[in-house]
Order: C-alpha cells, then sequence, then structure tokens
C-alpha cells in the first residue's frame, strides 16, 4: 500500500459504502476498460512485431472482459437499489483506476515507448484495483470483480517489462523515464481540475448565499418605493415612437 492509499483508506472505506458511488465509478472503470481495449487493438495493427500484434490483441480481449465484468456488477448494484449511477461526479480523481493509454496519440509512438506507459498504467491500476479489493469487505461480490481483474493486470504489468526489454533493451530505463513523467503530468493536471472544481464548488456557494441576499433585499427595498401603476413623463420625448428602446 503507497502512502496515498494510506491516507485516503478511511475515506474511501466511507465512500465505497455508498451503493451510488460504487454503481457510478464501477461504471466508469468499465468505460476506461473498453477505451483501452479499443487503444490496444488500434496498436496491434500498427505495430510490425508479431509478437506484440498476437499480445496486444490478447491484452483486448482482456480489456474488454474486464469492461463487461465492471459494467455488469456496476449495473446491478444500481438496478438494485434503484439508483441513478450517472449522479453527482467530482471525485474522479480520487479514485482513478486504470487509465490505459491516458489519451496517449498511438500513431505518434513507437512501440517501445506504448509498452513503458503500458507497463507504468498496469502496474498502477494494479495497485488501486488491490486497494479497492481490501476496502470491499462488506460487498463480496464487487470484491470478487476487483480479485479477478486483478490477476489479469499483473500479467499485463508483467509481459509489457519483458517486452520492452526485448524491444528496446539499451532504452528501456530512459522510456520508463519518459513515461513516468508524462504520467506524472497527466495526475497533476487531473488533480489540480479536481481541486479547482472543490473550490470553484464552494465560491460559488459563498456567492449565493452572501453576496446575492444583500442585492436582492436592496432591489425590493428600491421596488417598495416605486410607485404604482403609469406616470407620464415630465418631458415627453417626440422621436420616442421612432426607436426601439
Amino acid at each position: 500500500m503507497n502512502l496515498f492509499h494510506a491516507v485516503m483508506r478511511p475515506a474511501h472505506v466511507r465512500m465505497w459504502k455508498s451503493g451510488a458511488f460504487r454503481a457510478r465509478n464501477l461504471l466508469r472503470f468499465a468505460e476506461i476498460e473498453a477505451d483501452g481495449g479499443r487503444d490496444l487493438v488500434r496498436a496491434a495493427e500498427k505495430t510490425r512485431d508479431p509478437i506484440l500484434r498476437r499480445l496486444f490483441i490478447f491484452h483486448a480481449k482482456d480489456e474488454h472482459h474486464h469492461a463487461d465484468l465492471f459494467r455488469r456488477r456496476g449495473a446491478a448494484i444500481a438496478g438494485a437499489a434503484k439508483l441513478g449511477a450517472h449522479g453527482r461526479r467530482g471525485v474522479e480523481w480520487l479514485t482513478p483506476g486504470e487509465r490505459g493509454f491516458d489519451d496517449l496519440r498511438i500513431d505518434d509512438e513507437t512501440d517501445a515507448f506504448l509498452l513503458a506507459f503500458l507497463h507504468l498504467s498496469e502496474k498502477s491500476a494494479a495497485a488501486d484495483f488491490a486497494f479497492y479489493r481490501d476496502v470491499m469487505q462488506a460487498d463480496p461480490a464487487t470484491r470478487a470483480v476487483f480479485e479477478e481483474v486483478l490477476g489479469d493486470e499483473t500479467f499485463h504489468m508483467n509481459y509489457t517489462l519483458a517486452q520492452l526489454k526485448r524491444v528496446a533493451p539499451q532504452r528501456s530505463a530512459r522510456l520508463l523515464w519518459r513515461a513516468r513523467l508524462g504520467r506524472l503530468w497527466k495526475a497533476y493536471l487531473r488533480l489540480a481540475l479536481g481541486v479547482a472544481g472543490l473550490f470553484s464548488g464552494v465560491a460559488l456557494t459563498l456567492l449565493y448565499l452572501l453576496i446575492i441576499p444583500p442585492f436582492a433585499l436592496l432591489a425590493k427595498a428600491a421596488e417598495r418605493r416605486e410607485p404604482v401603476g403609469w406616470r407620464t413623463p415630465a418631458r415627453p420625448d417626440p422621436d420616442a415612437m421612432k426607436r426601439q428602446y
């Protein structure tokens, strides 16, 4: 368990007890896994390495299977409790899960870099899913889904590293650092957006509660001072009927 997981464990235990939170995140994981599977199919089409082509296709099948597992479990939770699984959002950055190629331009990168990026993604996903499995004590069915997915993620993490060392033995360490820096930058952007969303929500709430009411009271007071009915202007404007306003 890393430091982030250790610090966030009490909060995650409370959050994952919510049926709506579980359903929403499982369905989000399903979308990410399915998107990663499509990216892997594209990577298999692009590569000229027959070994990587076979492994990418096998990996893509696993991702689509994971998407099906998460989708069925999320739908079952939402249906059993009659929940709206697409309700309030805003804390996705606290439950990242797997991010696959993470909006990487597959056609612009080499096989070696894709392997480095995938290895780090699968390694991060394995740690996250192991953490979610451990906090699912009250939901054995969801725990079993994470357990099954976790076994595949461990294989994906190992094969991508082994293939990276085969494809680029002299550059594997440098490529891993390059991929790691890219993932750190994207993680920073997600964190910044999440924190900005929280602060903007607090600021708008304070604006609504503290700033708008005084102006509303002043408007009502001004309305009470206005005479009722039609008033004839003191000096009629002869051009009034020639203008729109």
